[in-house]
C-alpha cells in the first residue's frame, strides 16, 4: 500500500496512466486537548507559529494519505494524481483534513 504514488501533479515523470480507476479521498480529524494545547502554546508559540499544532496537522496530513492508499489499493490503483488537501476548522479544537484526488494505473514509459 506504501507503494502508491500520491501527487498534486496531472501525472508522473516516466510513466504512462492507463486507466482511470476514479475519485478517491482520504480524511482525518484531529482534535486538540485544551489543557496540555494551552500549556504547548505558551511553551513552543514564537512569531506566531506552534509546533505542537504544526504537529498535529502534519499527523492528520500522513493519516489523510495512508487512507487514500489504501482506498487506491481497493481499486488496484497504483497511483492518486491531482491530489488536493483541504482544511475545515469542525469546532472549538477539531479540525478535519481531507485529500482527495483520482486513482489510475500506470506503466512505465
Amino acid at each position: 500500500m506504501t507503494d502508491v504514488i500520491v501527487t498534486t501533479t496531472d501525472g508522473i515523470d516516466g510513466r504512462e496512466i492507463t486507466e482511470y480507476c476514479g475519485v478517491v479521498s482520504g480524511e482525518a480529524v484531529i482534535g486538540a486537548n485544551v489543557v496540555s494545547d494551552i500549556a504547548a502554546g505558551i511553551r513552543d508559540i514564537v512569531g506566531g507559529r506552534s509546533g505542537s499544532y504544526e504537529k498535529k496537522i502534519e499527523t492528520g496530513r500522513e493519516e489523510a494519505i495512508a487512507d487514500i492508499r489504501a482506498e487506491a489499493t481497493e481499486l488496484d490503483a497504483d497511483a492518486v494524481v491531482g491530489a488536493t488537501f483541504d482544511y475545515e476548522e469542525m469546532g472549538e479544537g477539531m479540525l478535519w483534513v481531507n485529500l482527495s484526488g483520482t486513482a489510475v494505473k500506470t506503466r512505465r514509459e
